[in-house]
């Protein structure tokens, strides 16, 4: 068991480089957000594009198959469910359903007469009839509002969940302290301590890794031990569990204590006189194509994406 490696969610991919990889971290910071608030108060039709995008983004991006497949695969499979669940449970709206026509066909084709003139209704017929129970067979029943409310729940899943993983997969940890950094720089006139919150940040993103590690190696040790647990029962067993929880956080505060040394030996006594810049930021030709590509995603998505019933 590899948890630094086997986790579905969240991992940077080193190799290879895509061009998404080669995208400055700020531009796809603004497409993140985009994707995230582009979804409130929009249609359906909005937020199925925004699930193809995301997926014809990673395909076209290159990324191996063996990754995206772990990391879309379960997402899908979840996201399918949610829409299922959500299309058979009940509306909660608690009311009869009545078709609009009359149940009587004599009341339709009956003439319409008055003492003056004799008035024949006319009604035309209509290839296209409403209903508002789409399908319905025993007691799997599908109207038009729960069929929404189920594409919506379905779709925010994915969307939310798979733009901000692709968005780590493709970022390395010290791009998006910098990209953050960058863009906000303005709050430092608030006198907001921009470059403290950033270094956090980045502790905090390097600092998952070693969880991870010192999990994996206490559950090894349990492992290797060859524990009955059948023997020691429940109490037994929880009381093993009780020594290894506190065993990680003794170690998680070693490591804390560890790198909080290291940062004051090389000199990281405060942000002003102890900087480090990862990378140079500067916009390049795909940069600026982005930034245009994401104007027409406004403008479609103000034209055409708007919910017209909010």
């Amino acid at each position: 068991m590899d948890l630094l490696r086997s986790l579905p969610l969240g991992l940077y991919l080193e190799e290879p480089q895509t061009w998404l990889h080669k995208l400055d971290p700020r531009v796809k910071l603004i497409w993140l957000l985009s994707f995230l608030s582009s979804y409130i108060v929009a249609n359906n039709y909005w937020r199925i594009l925004l699930v193809l995008l995301l997926i014809t983004f990673t395909v076209f991006a290159r990324i191996p198959l063996r990754v995206w497949r772990q990391q879309m695969g379960w997402l899908l499979i979840l996201s399918f469910m949610v829409l299922v669940i959500g299309s058979i449970s009940p509306d909660g709206l608690g009311v009869s359903y009545q078709s609009r026509l009359p149940t009587s066909e004599q009341i339709l084709t009956q003439p319409i007469t008055d003492k003056k003139t004799q008035i024949t209704p006319k009604i035309a017929d209509s290839k296209k009839q409403y209903s508002y129970v789409l399908f319905q067979k025993g007691f799997v029943k599908v109207n038009r509002r729960s069929w929404d409310l189920a594409i919506s729940l379905s779709t925010i899943v994915f969307t939310l969940i798979y733009s901000t993983n692709l968005y780590l997969l493709t970022t390395a940890p010290e791009e998006i302290t910098s990209g953050m950094e960058s863009l906000m720089q303005p709050l430092s006139r608030f006198n907001i301590p921009i470059t403290e919150l950033t270094l956090t940040l980045t502790l905090s993103l390097r600092f998952i890794p070693l969880v991870l590690e010192e999990i994996q190696n206490l559950v090894r040790s349990v492992m290797t031990r060859a524990i009955n647990w059948k023997k020691l029962g429940l109490k037994g067993g929880a009381k093993v569990w009780l020594i290894v929880t506190e065993r990680l956080l003794e170690n998680l505060l070693l490591r804390s204590e560890q790198m909080a040394n290291a940062m004051i030996v090389r000199g990281f006594t405060s942000p002003n006189e102890h900087q480090v810049k990862w990378l140079e930021l500067k916009l390049k030709i795909g940069d600026w194509l982005a930034i245009a590509t994401l104007m027409i995603f406004w403008v479609i998505r103000i034209a055409f994406g708007a919910d017209s019933t909010a």
